[in-house]
């Protein structure tokens, strides 16, 4: 047995164990209260502070430094939640703008965290990055610090307000979803795609629901699940995605065992969180449209592709290909869709050699898409006005992309485009991630912080942690190992390409 398979093998058997940790999602246990009024801010504490503000997609996040015990601090209760309904959970009227937490200073737990904000008096509240919360603290006569203390906030309405006039917004306490908005539509501003990551993990652990909901894990469909595992457990952008991949991959002969029942399937896969105990989160950042029915999932979905197809080695481009195209005609649920992107797949005529090529038919085929679907739009009258159609990348993100351009037809510089996508789907992409030190880095430490975030007051037991970090090796090994398998291999001609047609 070779030294690599021994290793593997070790890895996947600590990966089971790790798999059957977890605890709820913090962000949609707000949900799960029982009460009479139902509450949205995020509960902290000393160990979960760190992990929940570094990990959050919010730009900004509001501290609340409380005492239970304090008439003061539960009467401004009521109205620190009608401000935190705006922003927080899975219903949040407008999300990934603000994260609205509390931390209980009379918890002897809380002691330190809150001496290390200065806390003199209930309640208190601080504004700032989500980041420079972590490991930070805020002192009265520090003179400048991104951490600023609420001075005016005692009402909903005055908190509100002062929320509006730091990020320019005009937000109100009786918004409903959709109304109004303030969705950034800067195409010139490529950093825009860095908060997509966020979208990419939504999708794909909804595309894994609906596989779910709609009980498509049959005999003749477990090969392209398979392939799509195999790939994101290598190349997803997420770190959290390729860790829960893995553990569906490792266990899913066990999970989906030939002759078993659907539902039984579907439960046991369920109990698999592909993209970490708190995704989905219910609503879309960089994939949000100004209409409850459009972009979303589908925006989502085409960002991880595109992902996928710049992160991949040249002897995997064919194999990418075939796995895309499998999985997008067996599980993309709907039918014109995948049909059209069946006869695209299929008007291929020789393999691809060269991950450069691959990256650039699928850059091809979303145009196509965008182009067909935009005369539909039009005509039907059913196109997101804020976020039309369009060819990408339009010229305000990539002038160097235009050879020229007129209204027939564009002249393409190919080398640029590649270079374009190559940056923006890949390094610009994870690039929050890794400021936020929460994804960019597949090491245990990132595992550990992430399975310590809980809202109940409890240490990750030293065995459950030690199995972690154990597990954290096993998706590494496996994608090093299944990627010296890809490589040794011969590109199939697309004449033997054979589409799943279920």
């Amino acid at each position: 047995m070779s030294r690599t398979l021994l290793v593997l093998i070790v890895c996947l058997s600590a990966l089971r164990l790790g798999a059957s940790l977890g605890s709820r999602s913090i962000l949609r246990a707000v949900a799960d209260k029982n009460g009479d009024s139902e509450d949205y801010a995020v509960d902290l504490n000393t160990t979960n502070f760190d992990a929940v503000l570094r990990d959050t997609p919010a730009t900004f996040a509001v501290v609340e430094f409380f005492a239970h015990w304090c008439p003061a601090c539960r009467n401004y209760k009521p109205h620190y939640e009608k401000v935190a309904r705006l922003f927080n959970g899975p219903n949040a009227v407008h999300p990934g703008k603000v994260l609205m937490t509390r931390v209980d200073c009379a918890l002897k737990i809380n002691t330190n965290l809150c001496d290390k904000f200065s806390v003199g008096h209930y309640p208190m509240l601080f504004w700032g990055p989500p980041s420079k919360f972590v490991s930070g603290s805020w002192d009265p006569k520090q003179e400048k610090s991104e951490i600023r203390n609420i001075d005016n906030g005692r009402t909903a309405e005055k908190l509100l307000n002062w929320i509006n006039e730091q990020i320019g917004s005009s937000f109100g306490l009786d918004d409903k979803k959709f109304e109004n908005e303030h969705l950034s539509s800067n195409i010139s501003d490529p950093g825009q795609i860095a908060r997509a990551v966020y979208d990419v993990e939504e999708a794909t652990s909804t595309a894994f629901d609906i596989i779910l909901e709609h009980k498509m894990i049959k005999s003749e469909t477990r090969a392209p699940l398979i392939k799509f595992l195999q790939l994101l457990v290598v190349h997803h952008p997420s770190m959290r995605c390729r860790k829960g991949s893995a553990e569906i991959l490792v266990n899913f002969d066990e999970l989906s065992p030939a002759n078993t029942k659907q539902e039984e399937v579907a439960g046991a896969v369920k109990n698999f969180q592909i993209c970490g105990k708190d995704v989905p989160r219910g609503y879309w950042i960089f994939c949000r449209g100004s209409k409850n029915d459009t972009r979303g999932f589908s925006c989502g979905l085409w960002v991880l592709l595109h992902s996928l197809s710049v992160r991949i080695e040249d002897g995997e481009s064919q194999f990418a290909f075939t796995t895309i195209c499998d999985f997008v005609h067996t599980f993309f649920v709907c039918e014109e869709c995948r049909q059209h992107f069946y006869e695209m797949c299929s008007s291929m005529s020789s393999p691809f050699n060269k991950a450069r090529d691959f990256a650039l038919w699928l850059w091809r085929t979303h145009n196509k898409v965008n182009e067909r679907l935009s005369k539909e739009e039009e005509t039907m009258g059913t196109a997101d006005p804020k976020f039309p159609k369009m060819i990408w990348p339009p010229m305000q993100l990539c002038a160097s992309c235009y050879r020229s351009r007129n209204s027939q037809k564009i002249e393409w510089d190919e080398d640029e485009v590649h270079t374009f996508l190559t940056n923006y789907y890949g390094k610009t992409l994870i690039s929050l991630y890794k400021s936020n030190s929460a994804l960019g880095n597949a090491g245990a430490k990132g595992i550990l912080d992430e399975s310590t975030t809980s809202t109940n007051v409890v240490a990750v037991p030293v065995g459950a942690a030690l199995a972690i970090a154990l597990a954290s090796c096993a998706f590494g090994v496996l994608a090093c190992y299944w990627r010296s398998q890809q490589k040794s291999r011969k590109p199939r001609r697309s004449s033997d390409i054979r589409f799943n047609t279920q």
